[in-house]
């Protein structure tokens, strides 16, 4: 007769998993409190006891750490030398087990859950077990997930027995989780001690969404989400209408979101292909939506608008004057759902707490033979502001240039861009020197550059870049400091009035 052994925190379906299982001819060996669920659903089961010939104890910590159990599931079917091992010890075999792990994930996500609680559902037999089990898939089957509870029940009334297959693929499953599960604890206990960047680093993440294709039609592709802080990202999107998400439109929304998260007033971000068109804070979410709007006509068209206020009917009226590919808002109205969903493929994505901005992740970049790891760059300065240049920018300058600042640290470098009224009017990204970056903003703003404010998310190397912008107009500068060569871009600034202020970090974002 074959033999299961069912333990299960989750004891969903387990009931009438083990009534078919019992009708199959199977014998149920169970404990704790899955017998004492078994028994009172009127099935007979083998106590735990009786089998290891040991009680439980120490609260249920130690009860299926026995070598007849594990013997009993390791030992290889096809071995006369393990046979008669198991059968000079009188161990018999567990051809099944069915198991799932104490709630980790769920009890460390808990608001106010204490230490002691979170170690004791830090599970130690259930992994011993199905990896045993897992490891000897060969002539054992392990389920640790109801789902799968009909997959095998059917294998068995259809063949009469478990396939290979099935078996490889349950045993997958289970170091896939176990895995995931270990990397939990793992990083738990690095964030009691604050181990940012630890010996060995785990990540854990879960299947979010398969998707068609990567950034390009020829790369398969998936994404993945975290376990947590999912508020306020586009992993934790409420998506209202439209096509699935495509990886570049995920990548690219999430660019959206992270210059977004930067204002606080009302704000809207344009981007396109991962770097911002348009950018603009306003009194209300219309006037910053023109103004991001107006900045790039032409590269919004096909792009994504993120908006950190809740989107009324006079925005989706002029949001739906262009084809965009998704809005992303922390809210829409009633008539602006209805407008916005007049046109069949856009993508509508409720983002609630849109503004949330604590997240503790890495910023993780993958490379040829390994990872890069960065803390995410939280910071916009770094003590005071450094007015360099003998004028002070004006208070509206001021303004504007606080806005570029923040603007400019989600644009590719090199980065600039030039700013009027708290919009954006010119960006110049990803050139591989600073004054083509310079120049491609001048010439993206065209008439508008006059009596703007720019920001560079990097140094002047060179005072050429000041002697292009003073050519066009601009009245003020922000940028890091730290060349070399500052005093010329300095001496340039003061030579035709322009104020230049030093925030003396940078923002780098390759």
């Amino acid at each position: 007769m074959k033999r299961v052994l069912i333990s299960v925190y989750d004891k969903k379906g387990i009931v009438e998993f083990a009534k078919e299982l019992i009708e199959l001819g199977w014998e149920i060996i169970s404990t704790g409190g899955t017998s004492k669920v078994l028994k009172e659903a009127g099935i007979e089961i083998i106590d735990i006891e009786e089998i290891t010939r040991f009680p439980e104890i120490l609260d249920g910590r130690v009860k299926t750490l026995h070598p007849n159990i594990h013997g009993g599931l390791l030992y290889k079917r096809d071995s006369d030398e393990h046979k008669k091992t198991l059968d000079d010890l009188n161990i018999h075999s567990i051809d099944m087990v069915v198991n799932n792990l104490y709630p980790f994930e769920e009890t460390i996500k808990k608001q106010g859950v204490g230490h002691e609680e979170i170690i004791e559902n830090i599970d130690i037999g259930g992994p011993s077990m199905i990896r045993a089990a897992a490891k000897n898939y060969k002539y054992v089957t392990v389920v640790m997930d109801p789902s799968d509870y009909s997959k095998v029940l059917e294998e068995l009334k259809s063949k009469g027995e478990i396939s290979t297959e099935l078996r490889r693929a349950l045993a997958r499953k289970v170091f896939q989780y176990t895995a995931y599960y270990d990397s939990l604890i793992a990083n738990y206990f690095n964030s009691l001690d604050s181990i940012g960047f630890p010996d060995i680093m785990t990540f854990s993440f879960k299947d979010k969404q398969s998707l068609r294709y990567g950034e390009n039609p020829h790369q398969k592709a998936a994404f993945y989400k975290e376990i947590d802080n999912l508020e306020g990202t586009i992993a934790g999107a409420i998506q209202l209408h439209g096509k699935e998400l495509s990886f570049n439109n995920i990548n690219d929304g999430n660019g959206t979101l992270e210059i977004l998260k930067e204002f606080d007033e009302p704000t809207v971000v344009a981007v396109k292909h991962a770097n911002p068109c348009g950018i603009g804070s306003g009194e209300n979410l219309l006037e910053a939506y023109n103004k991001a709007y107006e900045s790039d006509k032409v590269s919004i068209f096909g792009g994504i608008i993120g908006a950190n206020r809740e989107i009324d009917e006079e925005v989706a009226k002029r949001i739906n004057d262009i084809f965009i590919e998704i809005v992303m808002a922390p809210a829409f109205t009633d008539k602006a759902l209805e407008i916005l969903t007049s046109k069949k493929n856009i993508r509508i994505l409720q983002i609630p707490n849109i503004m949330k901005k604590d997240y503790p992740s890495l910023d993780v970049k993958k490379v040829l033979g390994g990872i890069l790891i960065q803390e995410r760059d939280i910071k916009l300065l770094d003590g005071e502001l450094k007015v360099v240049t003998k004028r002070r920018p004006t208070d509206k300058e001021m303004e504007d240039l606080l806005f570029g600042w923040k603007a400019v640290k989600g644009v590719k470098s090199n980065g600039v861009l030039l700013v009027k009224d708290k919009g954006t009017i010119g960006i110049g990204m990803g050139e591989v020197n600073r004054v083509w970056a310079v120049k491609a903003a001048i010439e993206r703003a065209g008439e508008k550059v006059k009596d703007s404010v720019l920001a560079s998310d990097g140094f002047f190397p060179f005072k050429d870049s000041v002697e292009a912008l003073a050519k066009a107009g601009v009245t003020a500068i922000i940028q890091p400091g730290g060349s070399l060569r500052d005093e010329e871009s300095i001496e340039e600034a003061n030579k035709n009035g322009i104020a230049m202020v030093f925030t003396r970090m940078r923002h780098f974002k390759h």
